[in-house]
């Protein structure tokens, strides 16, 4: 599958009246973003790949600026490093001003300053995103306009996010379809003996043969609920819970599933099933138009009426080009983040991950974890193969 790319404004994931209105509800007239993520997503789909593991170049650091001016497309700006002339030679940027003059941060902003100038902007508010913000290139920015309120863009962003575009979800849907795959594979493959260090790397190769940047995988095995690498081995009898976000052209799938050496007993199936009934719970609250904090509260209803509800927790969380992002579902659980969302009407094409995860104290980590998509009349669950248990035959 392509990458989204936009060569031209009209292939945009998001249109400019949408933008306009979210920068005109937060006060601002002008938007600097420069987050990696947030720039790919403005940009329509690009990032350069030779700063896509590391920032950190020289005394500074990779900083791409993309400026929007409110209600004037005309005067958008790409400021980029000077390596990415050729990036735009191959796949023209769609932005009317393509700088690719920086280094560092300071100039970084420098240039944008001077874009800005040079379009005989004179902002009265500039949006920014504060925590991809470097402190350098803050100064420097409120040294260039003294009278100008510097704000957080932040939320404005996230909303513009928030509900994702068909070839969006194609994405997500095709990262978690081959995150279940990789993660099938990489079950039935193991067997007795093996270490988490060794899974892990298997999980990583499957996700990798399937065109995946393998971002993490969070293994746990027999009782642990220790799911950080290790050379703790599997044995027969044992169940592995496997954790895994893979990213696809820049979208996440984040799912879980669970494995056991060996068929599973009575014990498992049950509570298995307890999990995937607080998941049927949940799912069955979602779909356009209902609010998502009424189906977090009929899924914690149901898992507290559960057998095991004192060693199961509930989440979910909005995802798509992160893994936390609008909608904003649940305050501080486990994430540290307002749960702003939650009596707010769920949209057709938003993303969420939804997961139930019990710590069983004998039989260990025993977790389900699912993406999927609003749809007007209900969703759709992506990569739903693999959810019940992936047995791997012992040797």
């Amino acid at each position: 599958m392509r990458p989204l790319h936009a060569s031209s404004a009209d292939a945009l994931v998001y249109d400019f009246d949408h933008l306009d209105r979210l920068m005109e509800e937060a006060g601002i007239d002008v938007l600097l973003a420069t987050s990696k993520h947030n720039v790919r997503y403005l940009l329509g789909g690009y990032q350069f790949i030779f700063f896509s593991a590391m920032d950190a170049i020289g005394h500074s650091r990779y900083m791409p600026v993309f400026a929007y001016v409110r209600g004037q497309s005309d005067k958008t700006g790409y400021v980029a490093n000077k390596m990415e002339g050729g990036e735009h030679q191959n796949h023209p940027f769609w932005v009317p001003h393509f700088l690719p003059v920086a280094w560092g941060s300071v100039d970084a902003m420098g240039a944008a300053i001077g874009h800005l100038k040079a379009q005989g902007v004179a902002p009265s508010a500039i949006g920014v995103e504060p925590p991809f913000l470097p402190s350098d290139a803050g100064a420097t920015l409120r040294d260039a306009f003294p009278d100008a309120r510097i704000a957080d863009a932040t939320h404005v962003l996230e909303r513009l996010r928030a509900r994702k575009s068909p070839g969006e979800l194609a994405l997500l849907r095709e990262a978690t379809e081959r995150i279940s795959a990789s993660m099938q594979a990489t079950i039935r493959g193991a067997g007795a003996g093996d270490s988490k260090y060794q899974i892990i790397e298997r999980l990583r190769q499957e996700e990798t043969s399937r065109e995946l940047m393998f971002e993490y995988c969070l293994l746990t095995l027999g009782a642990s609920h220790n799911r950080a690498a290790g050379p703790q081995t599997w044995a027969e009898g044992e169940v592995l819970s496997i954790d895994s976000g893979g990213n696809l052209h820049g979208y996440i799938g984040d799912i879980c599933r669970m494995g056991v050496l060996g068929e599973p007993d009575a014990e498992l199936q049950d509570l298995l099933d307890e999990v995937e009934s607080t998941q049927q719970a949940a799912f069955s609250k979602i779909r356009a138009g209902a609010s998502g904090g009424e189906a977090i509260a009929f899924a914690t209803d149901h898992m507290a009426s559960q057998p095991n509800a004192n060693s199961t927790d509930f989440f979910a969380h909005g995802m798509g080009l992160i893994s936390h992002e609008a909608p904003f579902l649940m305050t501080n659980h486990p994430v540290a983040y307002e749960g702003t969302d939650a009596d707010r009407p769920l949209e057709a094409g938003m993303v969420l991950s939804v997961e139930t995860t019990m710590l069983h104290p004998t039989r260990g980590f025993i977790k389900l974890e699912d993406t999927l998509a609003v749809t007007e009349d209900g969703f759709e669950l992506f990569g739903a193969e693999g959810r019940g248990w992936t047995v791997s035959e012992p040797a």
